[in-house]
């Protein structure tokens, strides 16, 4: 049998490859990350990270390289949905604080980081195979015809993930499109908070980011892609208008850069199988409205990177331990899809949800409470507990 030279191959070199490989290359494995984009450069995303994923950056030691990009800590989320604002803390005591840093910043941190560990980084290399061998994943085959072979290829690219594609993975908790959503960054916009603005068939965010910038990001029902496509930014300011306050200020401000827009699918892969396994977006993806992105990332690299530790290191059979892997992936993270469903639906609020809003507007604790919620502090399932909500609400 050929010798393989690493023992894992990441394919993806972002917020979940980045990560993953420098987790298991920190631990003495042999880890090759490879990327076909070069670094620093930028991608689609809303780039929030919450106080759970700043918390493993702080875990990583680099949470102070991110701080030290100049991009402010957010320690206030505000909900305004219309008659009523909820406005509350989203962090722990430990973790505080949330962060919106621009992704050229970001994953060159990350990327760095994971060639710190010793990892060898590959920029501007693309996979174009992934290698099969008697069932199992053996390798991949850059496109100058490089061949590299691992003990396990992780898939960390994202929702059009070659190493997908290429295994077809069981896809389950299925949903299409269910919104779309374009984002820029406005000067003399200031803003500390995470403010939301949650209307009928319409919802909008901002958030400070580097530079003296302001996110700011809006969508409407994925039905509606073509009405509006042609008139972003007419479309945004109309909705805009039905926050008079927030309409008056975003009228003073300047657009610094063109929208990007995005409507992403929803789903569930199994996340691993014979020499292979899946993180990130290309493991499961939910709608962008409660910008978990970038949080799940660094949550799910640190359960596949225990996870490939537990059998790389001979302790335990690799198909308990990936399964296992999805069995905590999918425990921790299906609730909060199943309500990132909900939101990104831009329904009108049912009338268990107005009771809810309507109850804790100006009770501190109970705002804060839904603020963790919001932030993943709080998984759905313990915060919609029928005694959880009788204390808030009594």
């Amino acid at each position: 049998m050929t010798e393989r030279t690493f023992d894992v191959i990441v394919v993806g070199a972002r917020c979940a490859g980045a990560p993953t490989a420098m987790l298991l290359a920190r631990r003495g494995y042999r880890t090759l990350l490879v990327d076909r984009a070069t670094f620093p450069s930028d991608t689609v995303s809303t780039h929030v990270i919450h106080p759970p994923g700043a918390a493993a950056l702080q875990r990583w030691g680099l949470l102070e390289q991110v701080a030290a990009t100049g991009c402010p800590p957010v320690g206030r989320y505000s909900f305004d949905f219309g008659p009523v604002t909820l406005a509350g803390a989203p962090g722990t005591e430990e973790s505080p604080y949330a962060y919106a840093p621009r992704r050229t910043l970001l994953d060159k941190i990350l990327v760095d980081a994971a060639a710190a560990a010793g990892a060898e980084v590959r920029e501007g290399f693309g996979v174009e195979e992934v290698l099969v061998e008697d069932g199992r994943v053996v390798g991949i085959r850059g496109g100058d015809g490089v061949v590299e072979r691992a003990r396990v290829v992780v898939g960390a690219d994202g929702r059009n993930s070659v190493v997908a594609k290429t295994v077809r993975p069981e896809v389950y908790e299925e949903h299409p499109p269910l919104a779309v959503a374009y984002y820029s960054y406005y000067s003399n916009l200031p803003t500390s908070s995470f403010e939301a603005y949650i209307r009928p068939g319409r919802s909008w965010a901002v958030c400070p980011t580097n530079d003296g910038l302001t996110m700011v990001i809006g969508g409407w029902p994925y039905a509606e892609l073509a009405a509006h496509r042609n008139d972003v930014e007419g479309e945004l300011m109309a909705a805009f208008a039905q926050a008079p306050a927030f309409a008056e200020r975003i009228r003073d401000a300047k657009r610094e850069e063109r929208f990007a827009g995005t409507a992403v699918p929803n789903y569930f892969r199994t996340p691993y199988g014979p020499g292979w396994a899946l993180v990130g977006d290309a493991g499961y993806n939910r709608d962008f409205i409660t910008a978990q992105g970038i949080t799940d990332a660094f949550l799910d690299a640190e359960g596949l990177a225990d996870a490939l530790d537990a059998t790389l290191g001979g302790g335990e059979a690799y198909g308990t331990a990936l399964a296992s892997y999805q069995s905590r992936r999918d425990t921790r993270a299906m609730p909060a899809y199943h309500m990132t469903l909900q939101i990104a639906s831009l329904q009108p609020p049912d009338e268990q949800t107005v009771g809810l809003v309507s109850a804790i507007a100006g009770n501190q604790p109970a705002m804060d409470a839904y603020a963790r919620l919001t932030s993943g502090v709080t998984s759905p399932a313990e915060f919609f507990r029928p005694e959880n909500l009788s204390a808030l609400t009594a």
